[in-house]
């Protein structure tokens, strides 16, 4: 096991860069380079030849055998992204590029098509027909009422010429020129994150399939102008939307097919895509994730308090200083105090990087009067952040209408973790308020324990687990989170930790490591969770069994290889590279500690 520990150790800290942080890489999407593909051409097809033959190029050799699309080289074929795809190479018929792999996916769509809706015909396979049957009704009972990513989804067809406008919902983009205080009333079709998709898209629905009562008409094209001048205010200075490729790309395609491809969003939103494409010619889901992977190998390397030297962790204390927000975000209107994913202009203030800086910075050494400024801060813009149900919402308090916005319980865990680290550190006021939090987390997690005694998160899934859900990931976060409570003396039902332990062990899979759920795959990521929330407890058995098979294959060489593991909430998948070594190191070494 040692031995195991420190070559997972050494493999951490040889990822750590050289301005003295961890960023760590995301895996090739599907889904990304599709879109940037369909909008660089839609803003200037000439000038971007050459990216969008590379992007094809790369969307062709990694076509799944059954003629489909994931997210990921490693994901299984989903309708999603194997419509956005096909709708990226549409013109591959027609030239006679890529002609096969256009074919395999038009049937593998009408394969699945017929088998979500059964009503809906398969279709003659003909060259004349645009869209197998059925499959504008499949994308969008794929999302219910949630319109984040049916709609750009539709769009993105109706731009490649596979469906027509009319059948893409409209969007109410006039919305946008509201005050943004009120959002949360207004019950918007898409989620807090995707205000510019609603205005570019929105636009692009309006411009190509208008209302046909002219007072919304009239409303609407008053509306364009100040909607444009809202969504260029919320532009990250380099062009990216959260610098997530799908977002940019769908607002840049959207404006360019609205007739505002030379507007500046546009312009802004070419030159990310053309600056964010990889080697390979392919796009990954977002830039980085770089102060969500140095939170976790901060906190991955605290057993070992010699894994890092004083000057590593000074130079990793004011960089992550550095990444705090200290005044409010101009696109989400979050308050000064709160950190985001990413070290670059796109990301957004959330609440899984907010603790999981609060926990790094007290990890990394004393707590200095700088540290002790941004703590508190921090704190605050949490219990800000909480909803009246006591959960914790991701960007946005009050947006209760869609599933993303809701409370989770992986986001509750997580700052409940935070707000106990550091109530030493609080005056009597704050501390009082971050104490009735916990008790208002604490009976949210209560409320929202499963039947069998797990937890689901919201921001990962698994796709071999029913209905693409992760309770080993969620249920692993309360569970770290409820014994650091009991352990810090805050009283909750001992049953509900108890229940929640017992679903572990029976998730245990037969070779000694977990998946998301009994008898998925048992992959690192989630073997590595599941040891960590376990270790220490009297279920030495399970540890030392999940511990046998970590070290099995780090003296494989296997575990490094990483898993799809992410975003569940939308159906959209991602893997990265630092998961599986942060992940590893951090349960070793506990397990290592305890010895």
């Amino acid at each position: 096991m040692r031995a195991a520990l420190a070559q997972a150790t050494q493999a951490l800290l040889a990822e750590l860069g050289p301005d003295g942080h961890w960023t760590g890489q995301l895996s090739s999407s599907a889904l990304s380079t599709a879109t940037a593909v369909v909008a660089l051409a839609a803003v200037d097809r000439t000038a971007n030849e050459d990216l969008i033959a590379g992007g094809c190029r790369w969307l062709a050799e990694h076509q799944n055998a059954d003629g489909g699309w994931g997210d990921t080289v490693k994901s299984k074929s989903n309708i999603s992204t194997t419509a956005l795809c096909w709708a990226a190479m549409s013109g591959a018929r027609e030239s006679g590029d890529f002609c096969v792999v256009v074919t395999k996916a038009e049937a593998w769509l009408r394969r699945d098509v017929l088998l979500r809706l059964p009503d809906a015909h398969g279709g003659n396979g003909s060259a004349q027909e645009r869209v197998p049957p059925g499959l504008v009704a499949a994308i969008a009972a794929r999302y219910g009422k949630d319109r984040t990513f049916s709609v750009p989804i539709l769009m993105h067809l109706a731009i490649c010429g596979r469906i027509d406008w009319r059948e893409v919902p409209r969007l109410p983009f006039e919305l946008a020129a509201l005050p943004h205080q009120l959002f949360g009333a207004l019950q918007l079709p898409v989620v807090s994150y995707a205000l510019p998709a609603l205005i570019a898209i929105g636009q692009a629905i309006h411009h190509h399939h208008p209302s046909r009562h002219p007072l919304w008409r009239w409303i609407r094209g008053l509306a364009k102008a100040r909607t444009l001048r809202v969504l260029e205010s919320i532009q990250p200075a380099n062009g990216g939307f959260l610098e997530a490729t799908p977002l940019t790309s769908f607002v840049t395609m959207a404006l360019a097919a609205a007739g505002n491809g030379a507007h500046p969003v546009a312009r802004k939103g070419g030159e990310f895509l053309r600056a964010s494409v990889q080697a390979d010619g392919s796009w990954a889901i977002d830039t980085n994730l770089a102060t969500w992977t140095t939170t976790l190998a901060i906190k991955a390397l605290a057993p070992q308090p010699g894994a890092l030297s004083p000057e590593q962790k000074l130079t990793l204390r004011e960089w992550l200083l550095g990444q705090q927000y200290r005044v409010e975000h101009p696109y989400t209107h979050a308050a000064p105090g709160g950190w985001a994913w990413t070290d670059l202009p796109g990301g957004v203030p959330d609440a899984d990087d907010t603790p999981g800086a609060l926990l790094a910075l007290l990890q990394l050494g004393a707590v200095e009067p700088a540290t002790r400024v941004a703590g508190l801060a921090g704190v605050r813009w949490l219990i800000d952040l909480q909803n009246r149900d006591g959960g914790i919402p991701t960007f946005c308090r009050g947006w209760g209408a869609l599933p993303f916005d809701r409370s989770s319980p992986d986001l509750t865990a997580h700052t409940l973790r935070a707000w106990s680290a550091w109530l030493p550190q609080l005056d009597s006021a704050l501390k009082a308020r971050t104490q009735q939090g916990i008790a208002r987390g604490l009976r949210f997690l209560a409320s929202q324990q499963r039947a069998d005694g797990c937890w689901l998160p919201l921001w990962f899934g698994n796709e071999h687990a029913p209905d693409d859900e992760n309770p080993l990931y969620g249920t692993t976060h309360v569970v770290l989170a409820l014994r650091e409570l009991r352990e810090r003396d805050f009283r909750f039902t001992g049953e509900m930790l108890e229940r929640a332990l017992a679903w572990l062990l029976t998730a245990q899979n037969d070779d000694g490591g977990w998946g998301g759920v009994r008898s998925t795959p048992s992959t690192t990521e989630e073997t590595a969770l599941a040891v960590e929330a376990l270790a220490g407890t009297e279920h030495v058995a399970a540890v030392e069994r999940g511990a046998a098979w970590l070290i099995e294959h780090v003296a494989a060489g296997t575990w490094r290889e990483p898993a799809p593991i992410g975003f569940y909430f939308a159906r959209l998948w991602y893997y990265e590279r630092l998961y599986p070594l942060v992940w590893t190191g951090g349960a070793l070494g506990k397990v290592a500690a305890l010895k």
